[in-house]
């Protein structure tokens, strides 16, 4: 997709479509009354009939009268006093899919509605509304499918009209946010790939590729290896499925270089190209998603391409344990005692609490390598979404100051996050007579102890995302389909992008 920022008045700007941001009940004076007067009063017309219901990503088509665009689409932003940077990519993704079946080429976008009511005005917003519209462009129906119904629009140019703005500005942002939608639109589509067509050799393979087009480092541990290095967690659950694991490592920049902020940062994603349970198999209903529990190492081989692309050489490492959780001869049985590699005996009460198994090992692997501050990514579990729905990502982290600034980093991305706390109290439960710990336990504070076994392996700076509710939808929204969301993809980004080097 092309795209230029144009400073003329929107009612002057030649397109197919030009995309109106309204607030709810809104006055029709200024410019936006300028507007309605050119279109012959259809906006006002449109409000009389209760079209313009003021319900956020509500949206509403009409003529554009005497103005250079062919059609008008208003979108709501609801009440601007609760507009955020989130609501702002998902207004630009709403009117992008609100156009499916439709015929445009040319999709023009008045950014000042929207300015005047974020912080960080048009500058902000030029990023945000061609990182939504381009991630409103998704479509993974695509993905095996030559013929859809209402086929989104490939837009060949995108116009960001902000009158009187700082072009220079606006076209970096706006750059900037296209290169991040286009690798939430690769993690995405690695996660809603299905497992009979990404197992963890072919997401390697992937890695490979996706490394040799940014110039990063890669190293593909194999079973064998992994073994005799002692990942003793991570080979508990490879080792069950026909398809070997692989735990994936990508690196940008040198072997432990520190980034401008002295941080060897590294990012840990949990890759289960298919989690049937193990010989703890889950129920039948809606086992088809589980494809989607790769989608946490989808998300980091994605967001360190991102960061290349964005500012080549900044100091990233991004590790993706990559395995199949299958029954089978070999698989693990609950009750075996297993060797993790930090040393720690471990009881597997239950093979379906797996994705913490492989991200424990990952991480200690990544302080191996020289990780000074961690981030994992992982949709670990059920649990997350009874307590916070698909809107809020769960968050653990210690210490505080390091939590802090991937929150920091999440808000610059237009992620919420949402911190739970690491009870000790909870340790205790954890507990086994043949090992240091279990992986499972009673259902009662399971969110938590998810997030305290974790820490039993990392020694540094940590955050735990458990993107299992974020990230994928199970019915279309107005701004995505059904599907990979990309969740937490901007965020990693943003704390990545936060140590750049200026030169």
């Amino acid at each position: 997709m092309q795209f230029r920022v144009v400073t003329d008045q929107p009612w002057d700007v030649p397109a197919d479509v030009l995309v109106v941001p309204v607030v709810a009940d809104p006055a029709f004076d200024g410019p936006l009354g300028e507007l309605d007067r050119r279109a012959g009063g259809e906006l006002q017309a449109l409000a009389r009939f209760g079209e313009l219901t003021g319900k956020r990503y509500a949206t509403a088509l009409a003529a554009a009268g005497e103005l250079r665009a062919g059609r008008i689409l208003v979108v709501s932003m609801g009440d601007p006093a609760k507009l955020d940077r989130e609501i702002v990519v998902r207004l630009a993704a709403a009117a992008e899919r609100r156009l499916g079946g439709r015929s445009v080429k040319r999709l023009a976008f008045w950014l000042s509605p929207l300015a005047e009511q974020l912080d960080g005005g048009a500058s902000a917003v030029a990023g945000l509304v061609a990182r939504g519209v381009l991630e409103g462009s998704y479509d993974p129906r695509t993905i095996y499918r030559e013929e859809v119904d209402l086929r989104l629009p490939v837009i060949d140019e995108l116009i960001l009209v902000a009158p009187g703005a700082d072009l220079a500005a606006l076209t970096r942002e706006a750059e900037r946010g296209i290169v991040i939608a286009e690798g939430s639109s690769l993690a995405r589509t690695l996660s809603n790939r299905a497992s009979n067509d990404v197992s963890p050799e072919v997401l390697a393979e992937e890695a490979r590729a996706i490394a040799e087009r940014h110039d990063l480092w890669i190293d593909v541990i194999e079973p064998d290896r992994a073994t005799k290095l002692g990942m003793g967690m991570f080979m508990a659950v490879g080792r069950g499925s026909d398809n070997p694991p692989r735990m994936i490592v990508l690196r940008s920049g040198g072997e432990g270089e520190r980034d401008a902020i002295d941080r060897h940062l590294a990012i840990v994603g949990k890759g289960v190209c298919f989690d049937s349970g193990g010989i703890s198999i889950k129920p039948s209903a809606r086992m088809e998603e589980m494809k989607m529990d790769k989608t946490g190492a989808c998300t980091v081989i994605a967001a360190i391409a991102t960061v290349a692309r964005l500012a080549p050489g900044t100091p990233l490492l991004a590790v993706a344990p990559t395995v199949e959780n299958m029954p089978g001869p070999h698989s693990t049985r609950p009750g075996d005692i297993v060797t993790a590699l930090n040393g720690k005996k471990v009881d597997i009460t239950n093979t379906d609490a797996e994705g913490r198994l492989i991200l424990g090992d990952a991480l200690t692997y990544a302080e191996r390598l020289g990780a000074t501050h961690l981030v994992d990514v992982a949709t670990l579990t059920g649990a997350v979404s009874r307590a916070l729905g698909n809107q809020v990502t769960g968050a653990f982290g210690t210490p505080q100051s390091f939590y802090e600034e991937v929150v920091a980093a999440s808000e610059r991305a237009g992620e919420r996050l949402w911190q739970l706390p690491l009870v000790d109290d909870y340790v205790c439960e954890m507990e086994s007579w043949y090992g240091d710990l279990q992986n499972s336990g009673s259902p009662e504070g399971s969110l938590v102890k998810s997030g305290l076994f974790l820490r039993e392996f990392v020694t540094r700076p940590w955050v735990h995302l458990d993107i299992a509710a974020t990230g994928y939808y199970r019915k279309a929204v107005p701004y995505a389909p059904r599907g990979a969301t990309g969740a937490s993809h901007a965020t990693l980004v943003e704390l990545a992008l936060a140590g750049a080097r200026v030169d």
